[in-house]
């Protein structure tokens, strides 16, 4: 690295969208600091560390950033510059993370000044772990269950990559805590760690009590036979159709649907499809009783969707025809709840004909 002075840079360690890094601070100004640790404030501060720089010549600088609790020692020109561990458990800050090369700007620094990086190499201490979801797995009372006493659930939660990257949970499994019914009150139970839509009730769906504009959100669904109900985006909370005030990825019984209500469906009615616009270009759903899996990305104007990992679409909502008659979107709100629509046909057998479980969503 090579700083003119006066000028303020640094080295930003586990850069994360939601939770803390820190920074090594190249702070070559008058009263600044050449290898301090800073974040929300100064945690070590190292007046005595512009010592070991050397002016207008470039100055080798490593890095050591290690622990889920962050050590982080630095060496400057072959020597020790400073080594800071962060307290155990602190709170707030990233396990895992981007690198970053600071720049300030709005400084009184002279505007020819610059700050030169040069042979920038890393080496993996551990293998990074980018997975944003991992299962977890709850240990059987019944020895020898699976050989190993260990039971599949199907349940995931966010790795700490997931959460450093945003993801948090829609739904605690046990109470619709942060859910409300839109219309009526009845519909809906929590069964088994699982929202169960059931056939009897008053209410056309469930909904978040936030409201969300730009995020990722990722759950699984199973279903009966003959199954008909959706997840709502960006519903208006005012009122109106949520499929037409903001919009809607088909949750349907392509196996059974047509065969049973003697109908031919819309290639945008199938499961999958964003409803009234675009089609799934594959089929991806599982037989009926498996859990499937739907990620689905909604910024600005851009919508996608993947099933069990496949892409059933990715759009820009602008250029998508919608049925005469219903907004386009364009003309539809731009931010609103998160819903999951009640609309059994009269053919489910049973109480219940749709679960959902390991709801999560992201900001973007």
């Amino acid at each position: 690295c090579q700083l003119d002075w006066p000028f303020d840079s640094g080295i930003f360690l586990r850069m994360a969208p939601h939770g803390k890094g820190a920074q090594i601070t190249l702070d070559y100004r008058p009263d600044g600091e050449i290898g301090a640790i800073y974040a929300d404030g100064f945690l070590k501060h190292n007046p005595d560390g512009i010592a070991l720089w050397k002016k207008n010549e470039w100055n080798q600088i490593e890095v050591r950033a290690t622990g889920k609790d962050m050590r982080v020692a630095v060496q400057l020109n072959g020597k020790p510059l400073v080594d800071f561990q962060m307290p155990p458990e602190s709170e707030g800050y990233a396990p895992t993370g981007l690198i970053g090369l600071q720049v300030h700007g709005e400084r009184d620094d002279p505007a020819q000044n610059a700050c030169r990086f040069r042979n920038i190499r890393i080496e993996e201490l551990s293998t990074t772990v980018t997975q944003e979801f991992r299962n977890v797995d709850v240990r059987s009372v019944e020895p020898g269950t699976n050989g190993n006493g260990i039971v599949e659930n199907g349940v995931v939660e966010p790795t700490p990559w997931g959460r450093a990257q945003g993801w948090t949970s829609l739904f605690d499994g046990k109470t619709l805590d942060g859910w409300e019914a839109a219309d009526g009150k009845g519909g809906f139970d929590v069964r088994g760690g699982q929202i169960v839509l059931l056939t009897q009730g008053d209410s056309g769906y469930l909904r978040t009590k936030a409201d969300y504009q730009d995020f990722a959100l990722r759950l699984d669904f199973k279903m009966e036979s003959m199954t008909n109900s959706g997840i709502f985006l960006r519903g208006d909370r005012r009122g109106g159709d949520p499929a037409w005030t903001g919009c809607e990825v088909q949750v349907l019984d392509d196996f059974d649907w047509e065969r049973v209500t003697k109908t031919t469906l819309e290639p945008w009615q199938h499961c999958g499809s964003l409803y009234g616009s675009v089609a799934p270009k594959v089929e991806a759903l599982k037989p009926m009783g498996e859990w499937n899996t739907y990620e689905i990305e909604c910024r600005g104007t851009h919508m996608a969707t993947k099933l069990n990992g496949q892409e059933l679409w990715s759009v820009d909502t602008n250029d998508v025809t919608v049925p005469e008659g219903k907004l386009k979107f364009a003309e539809r709100v731009k931010s609103g709840f998160i819903g999951l629509q009640r609309h059994a046909s009269d053919q489910v057998k049973g109480d219940a004909y749709a679960w959902f479980r390991n709801l999560y969503v992201r900001t973007l």
